[in-house]
């Protein structure tokens, strides 16, 4: 497994980097650190960017971001089929770098939310998802003021009936996303943004929600050494 190197992309204001390269670690991958205005992904077989406020969140979350160097880098590599992993503002830097449709918009009732919550695996034949069952039901971190999804009709019929809504909140809705949508894929499957953190759930010592995150790094091991 340790022939993986999944890269973990610090922008400025980014919080959640070093969790993240520690859950690929334990995963047993090498988590490669890739910074916001280098051009270089370094070769790594995989990207995860992690939450945060990048820069501060000015214009809008992951406006900014999208613009950084490395993102030139990122979103042909994307495109051309580099797995992408975006977890809360890295959910919103992939909407708004287009790599995946719609937007995160403030919260339902304008509030902040930090709570364990209820998600069900919509699709498990994602790059990122591979390692669930379709239907299963986790329970992972979320810690927002931004996570309302939100996309025109005609986008949200076409994730629907794709298949492209990767997850969805079960037990109250934390946003108001439509449809309870907690994450979403792009056509090929390679890109996943979700506003749940899998990497604060992946070892039982940060006690609950205890270690449904793993099988977001578990799934992406398997990928590359054929499990």
């Amino acid at each position: 497994m340790g022939a993986a190197r999944v890269g973990v992309v610090t922008f400025p204001g980014t919080l959640d980097d070093q969790d993240a390269a520690r859950a690929v670690r334990h995963a047993g991958a090498e988590a490669v650190p890739l910074w916001h205005a280098d051009r270089d992904l370094r070769g790594v077989d995989a990207v995860f960017l992690p939450g945060g406020f990048s820069y501060g969140d000015y214009l809008r979350c992951g406006a900014i971001s999208r613009f950084a160097p490395l993102m030139e880098e990122l979103i042909p590599a994307a495109q051309a089929g580099l797995p992408v992993l975006g977890t809360c503002n890295g959910f919103q830097i992939l909407c708004e770098a287009h790599l995946l449709p719609g937007a995160l918009t403030r919260n339902e009732g304008l509030h902040y939310v930090c709570r364990d919550q209820a998600i069900r695996v919509e699709n498990a034949k994602t790059a990122w998802t591979g390692d669930f069952a379709a239907g299963q039901r986790i329970t992972l971190p979320v810690k927002h003021g931004e996570g309302r999804y939100v996309a025109d009709p005609g986008t949200i019929a076409a994730l629907e009936a794709e298949g492209r809504v990767v997850f969805r909140y079960l037990d109250g809705n934390p946003n108001g996303s439509v449809n309870d949508i907690a994450g979403i894929a792009n056509e090929a499957g390679n890109v996943v943004g979700l506003m749940p953190h899998p990497e604060h759930a992946v070892e039982d010592l940060t006690g609950a929600p205890g270690v449904d995150g793993r099988g977001f790094f578990t799934s992406i091991l398997k990928r590359f050494v054929n499990l």
